[in-house]
C-alpha cells in the first residue's frame, strides 16, 4: 500500500546521536523537520560514548548538556591516566598522566544517550519523529529530493518530498549507498572483539577514577566510569574466530586469571578507518557515521556532534533566507578535513598499541618498552587537537592574519575561547542563536556593525562585554562568532568594508 506523499523542509534519516542533534539544531533555529528511524525498540548497545568539553559546549547550546550529566557516568575530571603493562599482574611499564583542560569529558552509555535524545525529539513541537520507518531510496528532483520510506509495522510505503535530505543512518548508510558515494579507507582492517564486562578484580585500577585506560600487551581496557565496568578491545588474528567463552579470552590476553567477571556484551568489528569521498550530492548530505566510520565506536562522538551542529545551522540559515549557497558548500569543506585529521590521529594511536603488543610478545624489556612509548604519541585516545577552519571559504582571513601569532587566543576559524564571566557563567551562554558580535571596544563600535547586518537581514546579536576575565582572555576586541562557536571574523577595529565581510561569512560572497 502506498500513502499520499508527505512534505518536509528537511528529512533526517536516522535518529542516533548525529540525527537527533541535527534535528534539535534545526529546531533551535525554528526550522521544522521530519526524522525517520528504522528501529522500533529502544537501543541496547552496551557501549559508552565519550563527550569531550567542546562537545559538551555544543550540547549546552541546545539544553542537552544537563541530560548527559544526569544520565551519564559523571565527569571524567580530565583525560585520565593510561597505564601500559606487559601483563595484568606486572607493574606498569609507563603511566601517561592526563592533563585536564577546560570542561571535563563526560561518559554516557550509548544506548542511554540515544534513548534520551529520542525522548527530546518526541517532545519537540517542530520535530516529527517516525519510528519503525525505513528509508529505502531516493531520487533527485528540481528543488530537492523525493525519498521512499516504508512503515515496517503497517507495511505502508510513503513518498517524502523534501528540500534537503540528510543521511545520519550509520556506518552502513543506505543514503550513502543510494548516492553511490564510496568510502576512502585507510590501511588494511584488523578484526577486533570488544568485551563489555564488570569486575572488582583489585589488579584493575579503580574504574571510577578519571577516565582510566590500561593497555596490556595488545589488549586495551577502558573504564566506563560507573565503578566496576570496563570494555576490553582485543585484536584478532586473520583466521581467529570470536570465542564463545569471552572470560577465557580475557584471561588469556591479560596473562592473568581475572576474577570471574560479569559479561555485559560482546561486539565484533574491524578497525578500518574510512571517510566518505564526498559529503554532499545536490540537496542530499551525509553526517555522523554515515560520513565517517571510526572504531572503537563512541571514542570520537564529538566528530559526529560537530557535523550535526555545523550542517544544522547552515541548513537553517539557507531555509530562513539569510544564508547564501556558500554556507552549505562549506559544510564538506570544513567537516571532511576534520574527519581526515581525526582518522590520522586514530590510526597513529592504533599503530602505537599494535607496536606495543608486538614488542611485548617478543619479550622486550620494560625499560625498552617505556623508551619506545616515550618517543611516540602514547595516548590511545585521539582527541586533544583544537578545531580550526584555517582555509574555510566562509571565514574572513584576509587582513586578519597579519599581526596574529599562532598562539593567539582568538583566531579566525578557531573556536571562541571558553571564558567564564566574573559571576562564573560561561560567556558563551550570552551568545545569540545565530551570529554574535562580541564587542570589547570602549565605544561599543560593534553596535553599528550589528545594526548594519540586521538591516541586511543577517541576524547578528551585539554583545558588549566589559568583564575583566573576558578582556584578559580575548586578544581581539571585535569578534564575530558563529552558532557553532567558531570565529567567522575578528579584528581590532571596524573593517573598511563591513558589507564584504557579511557577504563572505553568510555564504553570499
Amino acid at each position: 500500500m502506498t500513502a499520499a506523499a508527505l512534505r518536509a523542509q528537511v528529512l533526517v534519516v536516522g535518529a542516533g546521536p548525529a540525527g537527533a542533534v541535527l534535528a534539535l539544531e534545526l529546531a533551535h533555529h525554528n526550522v521544522p523537520c521530519l526524522v525517520v528511524e528504522r528501529a522500533v525498540a529502544p537501543p541496547r548497545h552496551p557501549g559508552v560514548d565519550r563527550v569531550t568539553g567542546p562537545g559538551m559546549d555544543l550540547l549546552r547550546r541546545l539544553g542537552l548538556a544537563d541530560l548527559v550529566r544526569k544520565y551519564g557516568a559523571g565527569p571524567d575530571g580530565g583525560p585520565g591516566d593510561v597505564e601500559w603493562r606487559t601483563r595484568l599482574d606486572d607493574a606498569p611499564v609507563l603511566v601517561a598522566a592526563g592533563i585536564p583542560a577546560g570542561e571535563p569529558d563526560h561518559r554516557i552509555g550509548a544506548a542511554e544517550l540515544t534513548r534520551r535524545l529520542r525522548d527530546e525529539l518526541r517532545g519537540h513541537p517542530l520535530i516529527e519523529l517516525r519510528e519503525g520507518w525505513t528509508f529505502t531510496g531516493l531520487r533527485m528532483e528540481p528543488g530537492g529530493a523525493m525519498a521512499n520510506v516504508l512503515d515496517v509495522r503497517s507495511g505502508v510505503r510513503h513518498a517524502v518530498a523534501t528540500r534537503h535530505l540528510v543521511g545520519c543512518d550509520g556506518a552502513q548508510s543506505t543514503v550513502r549507498r543510494c548516492l553511490e558515494v564510496p568510502m576512502d579507507q585507510l590501511g588494511h582492517p584488523v578484526q577486533h572483539c570488544s568485551v563489555f564486562f564488570r569486575s572488582t578484580d583489585p589488579r584493575l585500577p579503580a574504574a571510577d577514577r578519571p577516565r582510566t585506560t590500561v593497555v596490556v600487551g595488545g589488549l586495551t581496557c577502558v573504564s566506563r566510569g560507573d565503578g566496576d565496568s570496563w570494555v576490553a578491545h582485543l585484536p584478532l588474528g586473520a583466521d581467529e574466530p570470536v570465542t564463545t567463552d569471552p572470560v577465557a579470552m580475557l584471561r588469556d590476553r591479560l596473562g592473568a586469571a581475572l576474577e570471574v567477571p560479569e559479561i555485559l556484551g560482546v561486539v565484533q568489528w574491524d578497525d578500518a578507518l574510512a571517510v566518505a569521498t564526498v559529503y554532499r550530492r545536490g540537496p542530499v548530505f551525509l553526517a555522523g557515521e554515515a560520513a565517517h566510520r571510526f572504531h572503537p565506536a563512541g571514542e570520537l562522538l564529538d566528530t559526529s556532534l560537530a557535523d550535526a551542529v555545523d550542517l544544522g545551522w547552515k541548513l537553517a540559515a539557507e531555509i530562513n533566507g539569510w544564508g547564501g549557497p556558500g554556507l552549505l558548500a562549506s559544510y564538506e569543506a570544513e567537516r571532511r578535513p576534520r574527519a581526515l585529521l581525526d582518522r590520522e590521529l586514530l590510526a597513529r594511536a592504533q599503530e602505537t598499541r599494535r607496536r606495543f603488543g608486538r614488542l611485548t610478545a617478543a619479550g622486550a624489556a620494560p625499560e625498552l618498552l617505556a623508551g619506545v612509548l616515550r618517543q611516540e604519541a602514547h595516548r590511545p585516545d585521539a582527541g586533544g587537537l583544537p578545531a580550526r577552519h584555517a582555509t574555510s571559504a566562509v571565514v574572513w582571513h584576509d587582513g586578519m592574519l597579519a599581526g596574529t601569532t599562532p598562539d593567539a587566543a582568538v583566531r579566525a576559524g578557531g573556536l571562541a575561547p571558553d571564558v567564564r564571566l566574573g559571576g562564573g557563567d560561561p560567556l558563551a551562554d550570552r551568545f545569540g542563536p545565530e551570529l554574535t558580535l562580541v564587542d570589547l571596544t570602549r565605544d561599543a563600535t560593534g553596535a553599528r556593525l550589528a545594526a548594519a547586518a540586521t538591516g541586511r537581514g543577517i541576524p547578528v546579536r551585539h554583545l558588549p562585554v566589559a568583564d575583566p576575565a573576558v578582556r584578559a582572555g580575548w586578544d581581539r576586541p571585535l569578534v564575530l562568532v558563529r552558532p557553532d562557536r567558531h570565529v567567522a571574523w575578528c579584528a581590532d577595529a571596524a573593517p573598511r568594508d563591513w558589507d564584504a565581510v557579511l557577504d563572505l561569512v553568510s555564504g553570499r560572497g
